[in-house]
């Protein structure tokens, strides 16, 4: 294949390939190549009808599945902006992100799991009452919460051969998505990835995991996040792979798709699996097929790892659009390397750099991960350059790491998350490490806590029910063994792993979880 450049010629390449390979597969739902191609082409139709274009943005409110797939398409080939928006979104959260992103036309679902978009889109912009644009959301012009019923409709005023003449004119550096992040603790920033820059960065990505055309993935990372949009739609798109995924929520049917559909890769947190590892049935499941991937407990006997820890970790984020540090060797690593992220993924350079003086680090010293290259995010929509980049143009990660002799790269933490405690540093990573050594690999997160005598405290939350909770005194006794002393959190809190706070960015709010600490 060519080097991708818009993804409307990526599209007529993979149909005129494979028209009838499967592209995504979600449940019961199947989508060729050939039938993204047609639906999204009628959508496509139905936006330019409703005076959508070069720049417009569209705000993309679904839960993982094909519909998101196709109105993701759909956007991007009229040169609009695709915007996703969290399921998880409050109707706070839903009119800071609308407004933030300046949406122009909101698609979506009425509803999901719960979840009454109708109802919170009311309470946040009050669209829909008479009257003119709400002023919460000022471009917001239509809302379709129903279905494609009403761009379908739309879509007979304008006719194939106009958006062809679009489509062509769609060029590699027209913006492609804004994507929300936030830290667990800031306010949510769009980060603007470009067609070219992305496609090609997700090209790269595919080499070096082995997605290779008519491969079969299974992911269930969401769809509005970076990992879900671009390692996976956009990675299987380009790859002329196909996506596998499941939003069933019982986890034996999910179980059946995964044994059905024999994906070759995996992708995603073995967190978001825990419901099917523990599933009676689990243990006598056929995932034979699976040959890589980071879903260990999903992998084979021979391909899983004895210590996921000498495996090499990734660290993706949004602003690097996914992937940036990885490594394509999959096999146990030597104790040396015990918590690798691999190397900087070809088309970034990295820098680690110390945050007062801004040179580079030595081999084995903590400082700042800095990133650069073309594959890098454009910006962040409505800041000034000059805001995000430094001068030369580095990315500054607020990540801290080291790097090794050999060149591999070692997280430490977050520089605001890093806990001073009496004028010690502490990593809540190191901490969280042999807090799953002594409770048996339970989920753990670390972070500070204010206290009058000493600033900050070393806090930590085990993710378990309560009543499988480990004796804390016995874990306090082992993390001794292990740990300096002023390392050894202070306080704990148990708590069940659907209860733990989190954003609608997926992260865990550390404000609120603060607050519970307070509570016991």
């Amino acid at each position: 294949m060519s080097t991708p450049t818009t993804v409307g010629r990526v599209l007529r390449e993979r149909v005129a390939a494979h028209p009838d390979l499967d592209y995504v597969v979600c449940d019961d739902d199947r989508l060729t190549y050939a039938d993204a191609e047609r639906r999204s082409r009628v959508l496509a139709r139905g936006l330019l009808a409703t005076g959508a274009g070069r720049g417009s943005r569209i705000g993309l409110l679904f839960p993982t599945g094909t519909e998101f797939v196709l109105a993701w398409l759909a956007t991007v080939r009229i040169g609009a902006i695709a915007v996703p928006i969290s399921t998880f979104s409050t109707p706070i959260e839903l009119r800071d992100l609308l407004a933030r992103a300046d949406v122009d036309v909101l698609l979506g679902v009425p509803s999901y799991r719960g979840n009454d978009y109708v109802a919170a889109l009311e309470d946040a912009v009050a669209f829909g009452t008479e009257g003119p644009r709400p002023p919460a959301a000022p471009f917001l012009r239509h809302v379709w919460l129903d279905g494609f019923g009403a761009l379908e409709q739309r879509a007979a005023d304008v006719p194939d051969a106009l958006l062809d003449a679009v489509e062509d004119d769609v060029t590699p550096d027209d913006r492609m998505i804004i994507v929300h992040t936030s830290g667990s603790t800031s306010a949510p920033k769009g980060v603007v990835h470009q067609h070219g820059a992305l496609l090609g960065h997700l090209t790269t990505l595919n080499r070096l995991r082995g997605l290779e055309p008519g491969a079969r993935l299974f992911s269930n990372s969401p769809m509005f996040w970076i990992g879900g949009l671009a390692y996976n739609i956009v990675g299987a798109f380009v790859a002329g792979a196909t996506l596998l995924c499941s939003a069933a929520s019982d986890p034996a049917d999910t179980l059946d798709f995964i044994e059905r559909e024999r994906p070759d890769l995996t992708n995603g947190y073995v967190a978001s699996i825990a419901g099917l590892v523990a599933h009676p049935s689990f243990a006598t499941r056929d995932f034979s097929s699976i040959r890589s991937g980071n879903l260990y407990p999903l992998s084979p006997v021979g391909v899983r790892p004895a210590d996921p820890e000498l495996r090499h970790n990734m660290l993706g984020t949004t602003e690097t659009g996914s992937v940036c540090l990885m490594d394509p060797d999959e096999s146990d690593q030597p104790e040396s390397r015990r918590g690798s992220f691999g190397r900087p993924v070809p088309g970034l350079d990295a820098r680690v750099v110390d945050p007062e003086t801004l040179d580079d680090v030595p081999t084995g010293v903590m400082g700042e991960l800095w990133f650069r290259g073309p594959s890098l995010m454009e910006g962040y929509y409505g800041r000034e350059r000059a805001d995000v980049f430094t001068a030369d143009g580095w990315y500054r990660t607020g990540d801290l790491f080291t790097i090794d002799a050999d060149g591999f790269f070692y997280f430490h933490g977050r520089r605001g998350d890093m806990i001073k405690t009496a004028g010690a540093n502490v990593s809540p990573r190191e901490v969280e490490a042999a807090l799953r050594d002594v409770t048996g690999g339970l989920n753990t997160l670390v972070l500070a806590l204010p206290d009058e005598e000493r600033d900050q405290v070393v806090g930590a939350v085990i993710l378990v029910a309560p009543e499988a909770a480990p004796d804390l005194e016995a874990v306090r006794r082992d993390l001794r063994a292990r740990l300096s002393a002023y390392k050894v959190p202070r306080r704990f809190l148990v708590i069940a792993p659907d209860e733990l706070p989190m954003l609608s960015s997926g992260k865990p709010d550390m404000r609120s979880i603060v607050e519970r600490f307070d509570e016991h």
